[in-house]
């Protein structure tokens, strides 16, 4: 493994043209990067980081992974776009193998996980009218505190992080919030008018947070003693993430709506998708709801990759098994400048003691040292390596986490 230490000047006048002429809408750290391989990036001046964020797990399968590259290259000189408007070669079988890998009978295709949560909203609702019964405009949907779904207006309306939330008014209504993790304050929430709970089986930009065991078969048990869709927004948990195809998988429950995003697209293209029954998705009419870029072929073969690497297991037993590792790494931390650990696979939460700093302070001392990772509300770093890293390089990155924090 050979490593060459970045320092902090990373070629500032590329930062400086980016910011010129960019709304400020990310505060990304200061690096510059032009190359990406398995687990590692590199930057305009040729120096590597080891990518601990994996583009928010729509890297599951690294940077430029040879056969998602080489299919992506064969579509490209094929079809790449035809629109909804008509059928092609890939729509068929993307659709058939997403629909097995969930064991539902219908896919909706969309492009990102906004789009794919907005589409389960409507898709909800639609079905709480015509199918349960609700009366007009009176549907309702109960959500997590904490929850990330998304910056849509609608979705940053029933955020309570405010800066998802402030400035953007007035939003939708139709949204209850309970604490997540609360299974009797869930089902308090729900009413006749209550058409779906839309949660995250492990909330993702919340710090990795896993809720309390029997939490999702809980979920599980109201919707359907309540006649109320359950909608699992799997955008980052799902996919082998978490060591389990789904996150629901860790508790055996099956949700109504899989809501998929970011892996699904392999890190090459955009690709999202709503999948359920007929007796769910089935409301949904032509005219009633679409994208023009949705299930393109680009998208389609790509997505048709994923789940094809996803079908044989292997990348699950590897989230299981370097996530074992990573975990007892992390957990040696805890009193070293690390006040809380969370994680499940190779994905995990770290609350940095606020003596050594920020989040971000602790991202930008690992940049220095050629490892990236993401800070979220103030003091805490998420890690989510690429699934293909290799045991050594995943030993590495802590040496150089630890080595920050003391």
């Amino acid at each position: 493994m050979s490593i060459t230490s970045p320092t902090t000047a990373n070629t500032p006048s590329e930062i400086e043209r980016a910011e010129a002429r960019t709304a400020h809408n990310y505060h990304p750290l200061p690096v510059v990067l032009a190359h990406g391989e398995g687990a590692w990036m590199t930057d305009v001046d040729g120096r590597r980081f080891l990518d601990l964020l994996a583009g928010y797990s729509a890297l599951n399968f690294g940077h430029s992974h040879p056969r998602l590259v080489a299919t992506a290259h064969a579509q490209l000189d094929k079809l790449t776009l035809t629109s909804r408007a008509f059928v092609h070669d890939a729509f068929a079988d993307f659709c058939a193998a997403l629909g097995d890998l969930c064991g539902k009978d219908l896919v909706l295709p969309m492009n990102t996980g906004a789009e794919a949560v907005e589409t389960a909203i409507k898709v909800s609702r639609k079905w709480g009218y015509e199918v349960k019964g609700v009366p007009a405009d009176r549907a309702r949907i109960v959500v997590a505190s904490g929850n990330f779904h998304g910056r849509t207006t609608t979705i940053v309306g029933f955020s309570d992080d405010p800066d998802a939330r402030d400035g953007f008014g007035p939003f939708a209504p139709g949204f209850d919030m309970v604490p997540y993790g609360d299974s009797a304050a869930l089902a308090a929430a729900i009413t006749p008018d209550t058409v779906a709970v839309l949660i995250e089986p492990i909330q993702g930009e919340g710090g990795v947070i896993i809720p309390p065991d029997g939490y999702l078969r809980d979920v599980r048990a109201i919707c359907t003693n309540e006649n109320v869709l359950f909608a699992a927004d799997e955008i980052q948990a799902g996919l082998g993430r978490t060591g389990r195809t789904f996150a629901c998988d860790h508790e055996g429950v099956v949700p109504d709506l899989y809501v998929l995003g970011k892996a699904l697209g392999g890190g090459i293209v955009p690709v999202s998708a709503v999948v359920g029954d007929k007796d769910v998705l089935g409301v949904l009419k032509p005219g009633q709801h679409g994208s023009t870029f949705g299930g393109n072929p680009l998208a389609c073969a790509v997505g048709s990759e994923v789940v094809e690497m996803l079908a044989t297991g292997e990348f699950q037993d590897r989230a299981t098994t370097l996530g074992q590792v990573l975990r007892e790494r992390l957990d040696a931390l805890v009193g070293n400048g690390v006040v809380a650990v969370r994680s499940r696979g190779l994905w995990a939460g770290l609350d940095i003691d606020p003596a050594l700093g920020t989040g971000r302070q602790v991202c930008e001392r690992l940049m220095e040292r050629g490892v990236l990772a993401k800070d979220t509300h103030g003091s805490t770093i998420r890690l989510a390596p690429p699934l293909v890293i290799t045991e050594e390089d995943l030993h590495w990155g802590v040496d150089q986490l630890a080595a920050v924090l003391t």
